[in-house]
């Protein structure tokens, strides 16, 4: 089974295109939904009225996330099992939970609205359910991307647009290194001193995940 295209996120906004078929009908790109982005909405109304139907639909959503806390980390076919067998019915009684609740509330109301946004992206709240290699949310992406969206205001000054390529490489290989469990800066330093001499057929071994085991210590991540 091929590595689908997914795209994470809360509203298609200006990739909406991107949703559409293809010259062969069949979609590119699936959305998955993210439920951190829905939790966060529910989350938002309880803080600011105390609402119980939406601390009713943290404690729903939060139960989904217990099954992903015991699943993290496991072979995929576990993961497509457990959210199966213990996610699949708790999102279904989710969705019959919130067509319920649509027909009790103000229908301008921000509960209504946040019962509107699951509802009317169902399959893609929906994805992870029958895919394990979907993850519930796109947090850890947004972890990755937080640098970048701080520092924003500083790349206006790459200087031009192969500044701006050369600079997003960069970023890339920082944000690898620390997926592959690594301290960035002292990985660098280390493959900058080495690359020169380095046979180019084998470039690589100086990728982060096949270099970290002749990495001296100190270029591993805390």
């Amino acid at each position: 089974m091929g590595l689908p295209r997914l795209l994470a996120g809360k509203t298609c906004s200006g990739f909406c295109k991107l949703y559409e078929p293809g010259l062969d009908g069949a979609p590119r790109i699936h959305e998955a939904a993210c439920w951190a982005h829905l939790r966060r909405d529910f989350h938002d109304i309880w803080k600011s009225t105390d609402s119980a139907i939406a601390r009713d639909a943290l404690e729903q959503i939060g139960k989904l996330y217990e099954v992903e806390r015991a699943i993290n980390g496991q072979p995929l076919e576990r993961r497509l099992a457990a959210r199966q067998q213990h996610s699949r019915p708790r999102v279904l009684a989710f969705r019959t939970w919130c067509e319920q609740q649509q027909g009790r509330i103000p229908g301008k109301s921000d509960l209504a609205k946040a019962m509107r946004y699951a509802l009317g992206r169902w399959a893609s709240f929906s994805l992870f359910l029958d895919d394990p290699r979907v993850v519930i949310d796109n947090n850890a992406a947004e972890r990755a991307i937080r640098p970048i969206a701080i520092g924003r205001k500083n790349f206006l000054f790459a200087g031009a647009d192969a500044g701006g390529e050369i600079l997003a490489d960069a970023m890339t290989v920082i944000e690898t290194a620390k997926l592959s469990g690594l301290n960035p800066e002292a990985y660098l330093a280390d493959i900058l001193t080495r690359i020169r001499d380095h046979d180019p057929a084998k470039l690589d071994e100086l990728l982060p995940w096949n270099w970290s085991a002749g990495l001296p210590a100190a270029a591993k991540a805390a």
